[in-house]
């Protein structure tokens, strides 16, 4: 019988690593200990993982760091429990897509933002091994804080080539950095002279052609949002970016408008035909057969949340403008309400993306969406439908917010269709809320500029809708810093194992 060659570990290559379970290993350790610089190991320790799959060793990290960090992802694992797993961790880029080629640094660090964590990303040309030291001590000494390193294996003496792992401590006599290697079935472990370690990261990830380094990963004290988030899983980010930062406060300089409805048909003739993948709503996704078709005190409340949140962007005069323009345009154009964002469609992508998920077939060629059902359940309904993927169903319930229909020029029809769950106008409205002040500053009207900015101010909105821009804002902010300082990654080729 044929049998496929296979490895039971490696061995660490002693030195330069000192295994953490040796003799010298557990010295460090209590001296480190002693010394105040493990602070961060036990909430790690507590929560660590070992990666699922052989690429997967930047998700692994980060969500050991989230999950030491207690930050509350606000969706289900598995069962009741809220817990960050890396199948979880796919805002960014599509978890199929990591398991094939890995993932790039500046993926990790938007992972990690868009996860409700503050991260700042460090390349090994922006800072010194003594910079990285002080961080270390800073993020070792405390519990709110930790450190993953992005490095190359080579300068290790270690097989495989880049890699992410987070560290767990620092021995200031030594001058030694304890690795929890997440790859577990290939290394334990292990404490390396910092140096070393600095070395390891002064190198080119092929892929993108940019340094490796490291990040510092920290509680955000605000909280995340409810319903919208950026998305960056694709490159089409990187246009909208240069469209916000740019190409719309140029557009707004070069044309001579006179009113608020003429400003918004130039704002919305002028997106980018990817725009819409810029602004997602989220929606919660469970097993069909978890809880039956009633929902929880905690599902209910997270649903009520939502639902206020997309009624109070439903309450704006924005949206009221920006609804009627999109209302005159597709009766214009003779196009029924099923160009809009249809309920079959939204709930066959939500639940095939779930099935995924939860099954962890993250990589499944043939997925068939066979059809959707609602359940009321009050004002919320759980749309069910049954995935068929490589031969295996899989029952998916979609928990999708709704929000009462609203009086519009548009006809009954339409109405119902577009304004009970969010749709592109919901989406538009929302990003134009977000988008900084400083966007409409170059309107040449002043008595319309004066206009526009009473429209999109935060000043009189509700606190809920309120936190909700400010996180989107944050979020735009921290794409628009990504690209300017070059952390975005290329698409990346296919990299080797762990």
């Amino acid at each position: 019988m044929a049998t496929v060659a296979s490895l039971y570990r490696r061995v660490l290559p002693s030195p330069p690593a000192v295994d953490f379970t040796s003799p010298d290993g557990k010295r460090l350790f209590s001296e480190a200990l002693e010394g105040g610089t493990m602070e961060g190991f036990f909430s790690l320790a507590s929560c660590f993982q070992t990666q699922s799959e052989p690429a997967f060793c930047g998700l692994a990290s980060l969500a050991v760091v989230l999950n030491a960090l207690a930050i509350d992802p606000g969706r289900r694992w598995k069962g009741p429990w809220r817990w960050f797993d890396e199948s979880m961790l796919d805002c960014c880029e599509p978890l199929d897509k990591i398991k094939a080629h890995g993932i790039t640094f500046g993926k990790v660090a938007c992972l990690a933002h868009c996860s409700g964590a503050d991260v700042r990303p460090f390349r090994a040309n922006q800072v010194t091994v003594d910079d990285l030291r002080r961080h270390l001590i800073h993020c070792t000494s405390s519990r709110d804080c930790h450190l993953i390193a992005s490095y190359h294996r080579r300068h290790l003496k270690q097989t495989g080539t880049g890699h992410f792992s987070p560290i767990g401590g620092y021995h200031a006599g030594q001058d030694m950095a304890l690795i929890l290697d997440v790859a577990c079935f290939k290394y334990p472990p292990h404490w390396v002279p910092l140096a070393l370690l600095w070395e390891a990261m002064n190198t080119i990830d092929e892929s993108t052609g940019l340094l490796r380094g490291f990040m510092l990963i920290s509680s955000h004290n605000a909280a995340p949002s409810a319903l919208y988030t950026v998305s960056c899983r694709d490159e089409s980010w990187i246009s909208m970016a240069r469209y916000c930062v740019k190409d719309l406060p140029d557009l707004l300089k070069a044309e001579s408008l006179d009113n608020v409805p003429t400003l918004l048909s130039h704002v919305i003739d002028s997106l980018p035909a990817n725009a819409g993948s810029l602004i997602k709503w989220v929606v919660e996704v469970r097993r069909k057969d978890e809880d039956g078709p009633c929902l929880s005190k905690e599902e209910k409340e997270r649903l009520f949340v939502k639902e206020n949140v997309s009624q109070q962007v439903r309450d704006t005069k924005l949206f009221m403008i920006v609804h009627d323009l999109q209302c005159a345009r597709i009766q214009c154009c003779n196009r029924s309400s099923s160009s809009e964002d249809s309920i079959t469609r939204i709930a066959a992508s939500v639940c095939c993306q779930g099935a995924a998920m939860l099954s962890g077939n993250l990589a499944s060629r043939k997925t068939c969406f066979q059809g959707v059902q609602a359940n009321g359940d009050g004002a919320n309904t759980v749309n069910s439908g049954s995935v068929v993927s490589e031969g295996n169903e899989q029952g998916v319930d979609m928990l999708l917010p709704m929000s009462p229909c609203s009086m519009s020029s548009c006809n009954s029809n339409l109405d119902n269709e577009i304004i009970k769950y969010p749709s592109s106008t919901d989406a538009l409205t929302v990003l134009l809320l977000a988008l900084h002040p400083s966007t409409w500053l170059g309107i040449i009207n002043e008595r319309l500029k004066a206009e526009f900015q009473t429209l999109v101010s935060t000043d009189n909105l509700p606190d809920v809708l309120k936190f909700e821009i400010f996180h989107l804002r944050r979020q735009l902010c921290y794409l628009k810093t990504c690209k300017d300082k070059e952390y975005e990654d290329p698409v990346p080729v296919p990299p080797s194992g762990p």
